[in-house]
């Protein structure tokens, strides 16, 4: 029996080891697990977090390129809105009467004609502007009206033309004719 005995006592500590292991095993096994999920927890809370971000940073990105894309409209509309005055305004020019035409010449050769020695005007307001100077006339311009005046040996040319006039007019004007279409 003494064998027996012994053999039992070797199976049951035997036993014990392994239920000891076992329970080790166990217990690493469960600890390792709850160490994963909570690395898995954090790496989702992670890439949750980076995810928002990158989507807040989107967004923000949107909404500036579309208030860019706004204002570059909003400038375009302004720009056409600001030629059509600038052509409308050269018609009107265009289809002024012939007596207002005349008198529109004749301030700008009484105030100038002194500061030249020749005339040049557009081809409609010839026979106009010879009638109302004294200076030479030098040929025709393309122009929607006005003169320039040269002096003697060409050096000097003023240009009171309505284009230039107009055009000078316009640049000066640009941003008060905007803050008075637009606020």
């Amino acid at each position: 029996m003494g064998l027996e005995i012994v053999v039992k006592d070797i199976q049951e500590g035997a036993r014990a080891e392994v239920s000891r292991i076992k329970a080790e095993g166990d217990a690493k096994a469960s600890e390792i697990i709850n160490e994963a999920k909570e690395i898995q927890k954090k790496m989702l809370g992670d890439s949750l977090a980076k995810a928002e971000e990158d989507l807040q940073n989107l967004h923000q990105q949107v909404i500036s390129s579309a208030n860019l894309e706004v204002k570059r409209i909003t400038l375009n509309k302004r720009k056409d809105l600001l030629d059509k005055v600038y052509i409308q305004t050269v018609e009107k020019i265009k289809s002024m009467p012939a007596s207002k035409k005349e008198e529109l010449l004749k301030y700008i050769l009484n105030k100038h004609e002194a500061s030249g020695a020749r005339v040049y005007s557009s081809k409609d307001s010839e026979d106009i502007v010879k009638k109302l100077t004294s200076l030479s006339y030098a040929g025709n311009i393309d122009s929607i009206g006005g003169v320039v005046l040269e002096n003697e040996d060409g050096t000097v040319r003023l240009d009171f033309t309505y284009d230039s006039i107009l055009k000078n007019v316009y640049e000066r004007s640009l941003k008060q004719i905007s803050d008075l279409l637009y606020g």
